[in-house]
C-alpha cells in the first residue's frame, strides 16, 4: 500500500456491523426490519441504503453504524446479512 492510500476495511473489521444482527436475533422488531429492507429488490435496497447512509452522515451518528449500514450496499453482503436474520426468526430446529 502506498503513502496516502487508504485500504477499505472488510465487513468483518467493522463493529458495527455484526452487533445489530445479533441484536435481531433477540428483537423481533428489528428482525421484522431488517427481513424487510433485504429482501427488497437490490437496485431498491440499494437506494433505501444510500438514502439512510446520507442522513445518518447529516445527523453526524456513530462512524461505525454509518460503516455497518453501508456494507449493505453490496449485494453479496446483503444477502448473507438476510439470510443470518432469516434463521435467526426460525424457531430451533426448523429447517
Amino acid at each position: 500500500m502506498n503513502i496516502g492510500e487508504t485500504r477499505r476495511r472488510t465487513v468483518g473489521e467493522i463493529d458495527g456491523f455484526i452487533s445489530p444482527l445479533r441484536a435481531a436475533c433477540d428483537d423481533q422488531k428489528m428482525n421484522a426490519s431488517l427481513q424487510k429492507l433485504l429482501s427488497m429488490p437490490d437496485a431498491e435496497r440499494r437506494a433505501f441504503v444510500r438514502s439512510w447512509v446520507s442522513d445518518l452522515l447529516i445527523k453526524e451518528a456513530p462512524k461505525d453504524f454509518t460503516e455497518a449500514i453501508a456494507c449493505l450496499l453490496d449485494d453479496a453482503v446483503a444477502e448473507q446479512a438476510y439470510a443470518v436474520i432469516y434463521q435467526c426468526s426460525r424457531p430451533k430446529g426448523a429447517p
